[in-house]
């Protein structure tokens, strides 16, 4: 298979790892860095290769060898790049959010598809080894029903200057919940509550509930201002239980044989509940420490050379911020329960 040529916008905080996972792919062949300072560009890319760096996306998307593209830039920047690359007949991966609004989303979503051009969100950790076999116990079925999850993102900073840390954070959980969830099942409502305890101008810690279509609830908690750094999700099932720590890689994934049985008293017995308690084995899988952008990477090369929709699309980034969206009409209504309205599938 031919190589495909790609450039990178963007040579800030993201784009660097990008970069460096460009080259590590053998499908892609890095033409050009892009950014609005050259010579940050240019000191990414350092004396000795033969990627060109430049300050001119017109001089990127008029390239013929350049066949995608992958932004990483500001989210206010997003709409206006995506869809010149769009236009101008170029596969593109874009960082998270996918836009600042789902209005936006939707028209680049839509452009994308009337192009026949892949659009890919970089949902980083849907392509962590962690998050497939996340996947992978909840589809087959040895969880049981999904009864509840609990998802925790905190740390100290960054404070971000032009979104605050729902829009920062919560991108992450929200897209592993939609890549994790079984066929059928999607958030139905959601609730929010946010502080400012610092004054910062923006919300720095915020409670994030969503009513599942299968009467499961779901939790997401992201903080700016914890001293500790803490990213653990649980995911309840019928059967067993999953918790991810992803700052412990000695054991990253554990899965509890333990949980509450519930079955229904004889007719006789007033029909109350009999509760009984489960507890069995703990099992830590082995799984491979690889970097997750790496498959990122793989994966969008892969969609455009066999023409087909890539495990993030755009439609998995739409479904991000009709989240986030309802999130914010919470927010502004004192945490009022939101309905979807079934925008999220």
């Amino acid at each position: 298979m031919t190589s495909i040529g790609l450039a990178v916008i963007g040579a800030g905080y993201w784009g660097p790892n990008l970069v460096r996972n460009a080259m590590a792919t053998p499908e892609l062949r890095l033409e050009w860095l892009c950014d609005l300072d050259e010579d940050r560009a240019r000191a990414v890319l350092g004396r000795y290769t033969t990627v060109r760096p430049t300050s001119s996306v017109e001089q990127v998307l008029k390239d013929p060898d350049v066949r995608a593209v992958a932004i990483a830039t500001p989210a206010r920047t997003h709409f206006d790049l995506v869809r010149a690359a769009l236009e101008a007949g170029k596969h593109v991966l874009v960082e998270k959010p996918l836009t600042p609004t789902y209005e936006e989303g939707a028209e680049l979503v839509a452009l994308a598809e009337e192009r026949g051009r892949v659009l890919m969100l970089d949902h980083t950790f849907c392509y962590t080894p962690v998050v497939r076999r996340i996947r992978d116990l909840v589809s087959s079925g040895e969880l049981g029903e999904v009864q509840f999850v609990d998802s925790v993102r905190i740390n100290l900073g960054l404070v971000q200057p032009d979104v605050d840390v729902l829009w920062d954070l919560a991108p992450h959980d929200l897209s592993i919940l939609d890549f994790v969830l079984p066929e059928g099942v999607a958030p139905v409502a959601v609730a929010a509550h946010t502080s400012d305890p610092i004054g910062a101008g923006r919300p720095c810690l915020a409670y994030l509930t969503l009513w599942l279509s299968s009467g499961a609830i779901a939790h997401v908690h992201v903080n700016w201002l914890s001293p500790t750094k803490i990213r653990t999700t649980v995911i309840g099932g019928s059967r067993r239980t999953i918790v991810w720590d992803d700052v412990n890689p000695a054991q990253r994934l554990s899965v509890y044989d333990r949980g509450v049985d519930l079955a229904a008293a004889g007719e006789d017995e007033r029909r109350a509940a009999l509760i009984s308690y489960r507890t069995g084995d703990v099992v830590v899988p082995a799984l491979p420490e690889r970097e997750a952008l790496r498959g990122v990477m793989a994966e969008f090369a892969a969609s455009i050379a066999e023409g087909r929709a890539p495990l993030t699309d755009g439609r998995s980034g739409l479904r991000v911020l009709a989240l986030l969206e309802a999130a914010g009409r919470s927010i502004q209504n004192d945490g009022r329960r939101i309905d979807l309205g079934g925008t999220t599938r």
